[in-house]
C-alpha cells in the first residue's frame, strides 16, 4: 500500500511538472499576434519617418532652376517669381512641420515674400471650401 501511494504521488508530481513546462497553444497564438502587431507598428513609424527623410531631401536638392512656372488656366498671382506646386508642396509641408518662415525660405531657396504668398494662398483656398 506504501508504495503505491508513493507511485501516485511521483506521478502527480511529474504531471504537475509536465503541465508547467508545456506552453498552451492559445497563449503562444497571443503572444504571436502581439509581436505580428508590435512589428506592424514598428513598420508604419518607419515608412513614416523615411517619408520625412525624402521629403527633406527632396527640400535641399530643389534648386530655384526646377523654379519654372506651371501653366494654368487660373489667374497668375501677384508675385514676381512664380513657383512652381512642388515648391508650394514643400513649403506646405514645412509649413505644417512647424518651421518659422525664415526657416521655410532658406531651405526652399525662396524669398520670405514668395513663403508668405504661398502660404497665404492655401489659406485663402481652404477658408473658400469651408
Amino acid at each position: 500500500m506504501e508504495y503505491l501511494l508513493i507511485g501516485l504521488f511521483t506521478f502527480s508530481i511529474i504531471l504537475l511538472l509536465i503541465s508547467f513546462v508545456k506552453k498552451d497553444p492559445v497563449k503562444l497564438e497571443e503572444e504571436m499576434e502581439q509581436m505580428t502587431i508590435n512589428h506592424m507598428q514598428e513598420m508604419y513609424q518607419i515608412k513614416k519617418k523615411i517619408k520625412i527623410l525624402e521629403e527633406e531631401l527632396l527640400i535641399q536638392e530643389s534648386p530655384l532652376s526646377y523654379a519654372v512656372p506651371k501653366p494654368s488656366t487660373h489667374k497668375p498671382n501677384n508675385t514676381s517669381s512664380p513657383t512652381n506646386e512642388i515648391l508650394k508642396s514643400q513649403v506646405l509641408s514645412l509649413y505644417k512641420q512647424g518651421l518659422s518662415l525664415e526657416q521655410i525660405a532658406k531651405q526652399s531657396t525662396l524669398s520670405m515674400d514668395t513663403v508668405i504668398t504661398v502660404i497665404e494662398e492655401v489659406s485663402m483656398r481652404g477658408s473658400k471650401h469651408e
